[in-house]
């Protein structure tokens, strides 16, 4: 009888692994299928490389799974329905490689006439660099069946190239959004480079933790904050240009040029490894025109606070717009590292509505001082945008 049984475990065993094994195969198959009518749905668990003579429709999630990878040619568009549930994610142990070129950059794009935010979610990768220290892991805000976070502060996700982002931050909930490019715990041994964002409906790129370095980033219309750290981010981002175009709108209450969080919504402040992250070279070029309505006003030009420290030097903000204070270190859970160094040149054309610089103590490097010239423009020609 027991050699029967043991047998008989052999046999379920064995026929398991055979249907799993099936199962695979016919997910395989199935996400082939798909992309090669130009359609992008599903977990993604092999390699594929996608046609850039094709227009592919992103309808509902697509999914890069652990030893999943996607090759996204120069030239290639991808086309979003409308909804929340229509997204990129790049799961631990995934990889994207985005190449786009200046000449032919990726594109992806909500499916409207015209650029307007929030009709699609956007691009979130996943890594295992490091978050705050009690923070071994964490969930991706729009999919908690993904986490994100690790030690691996060198973790690759892949590279992207030349990529513009429009139409993003579909939402929810309030406390639910995506944004355009959301980096979750991505490791530094990711390449991001020449990326634009326009019209999201909230950040335009959000870093949650991580080491991961982004290099040429313009960001146009974003509804909340145009660039936003948090969780332990520790890395660089340089060539940052910010754009509120006149006639726009924010819906949010507190809309920023940067917002810095030391920490995962100030509920770690003991913890090591908080946020301590640089910036080099950034204009927040506000065109709104001047008046007192709070919708067409940045609260704060920089904010640093739960225990940030932040870097950041040769920052310009110029144009006919309003906003609070120009650099506030201040916050009701925790205020951000006094020993933050921050240089801005403020060239706005009118009165700013609140303080310089607020903090509650010293801060002999946090400075407005002129002479600053902010980020290039011409870097950026390869988008088409005007500026």
């Amino acid at each position: 009888m027991k050699k029967y049984f043991m047998n008989l475990m052999v046999v379920v065993a064995a026929t398991t692994l055979l249907f799993s094994s099936c199962d695979e195969k016919v997910i395989k198959e199935e996400i082939d299928i798909l992309i090669e009518t130009g359609v992008l749905r599903g977990n993604l668990k092999h390699e594929v490389t996608l046609d850039a003579n094709k227009t592919y429709a992103l309808a509902g999630a697509f999914i890069v799974e652990n030893g999943g990878s996607i090759t996204i040619p120069a030239g290639t568009k991808i086309v979003a329905g409308q909804g929340f549930g229509n997204y990129i994610l790049v799961a631990q142990g995934g990889k994207i490689f985005i190449n786009g070129t200046a000449e032919k950059p990726v594109k992806m794009v909500g499916a409207t006439t015209k650029a307007e935010a929030g009709v699609w979610g956007g691009l979130i990768i996943n890594g295992y660099a490091p978050l705050t220290s009690s923070q071994q892991e964490a969930k991706t805000e729009i999919n908690n069946d993904y986490p994100y976070g690790g030690n691996k502060t060198d973790d690759n996700s892949g590279s992207i190239t030349y990529l513009v982002l429009e139409s993003t931050g579909a939402r929810s909930s309030a406390d639910i959004e995506h944004n355009g490019l959301t980096l979750n715990g991505v490791g530094n041994g990711t390449k991001i480079e020449n990326v634009f964002v326009y019209e999201c409906a909230d950040d335009g790129i959000e870093f949650f933790g991580g080491s991961v370095n982004v290099t040429n980033l313009l960001v146009v219309n974003t509804d909340d904050d145009m660039f936003d750290f948090t969780q332990g981010y520790n890395g660089t981002l340089k060539n940052a240009y910010g754009v509120w175009e006149q006639g726009f709108t924010s819906s949010e209450s507190d809309p920023r040029g940067i917002e810095a969080d030391g920490n995962f919504d100030g509920n770690y402040k003991d913890d090591t490894n908080q946020s301590n992250f640089r910036v080099e070279n950034m204009t927040i070029d506000l065109r709104l025109d001047h008046n007192n309505d709070k919708t067409t006003q940045m609260q704060d030009v920089i904010k640093v606070r739960r225990g940030a420290k932040a870097t950041i030097v040769n920052a310009l903000v110029k144009g006919i717009g309003a906003t609070g204070d120009l650099i506030d270190l201040t916050d009701k859970k925790s205020d951000g590292d006094l020993s933050s160094s921050i240089s801005l040149t403020n060239s706005l054309t009118n009165p700013f509505a609140d303080k310089e610089i607020n903090a509650n103590g010293e801060t002999p490097n946090v400075k407005i001082e002129a002479g600053n010239t902010g980020c290039a423009t011409n870097i950026f020609a390869w988008t088409g945008y005007a500026f």
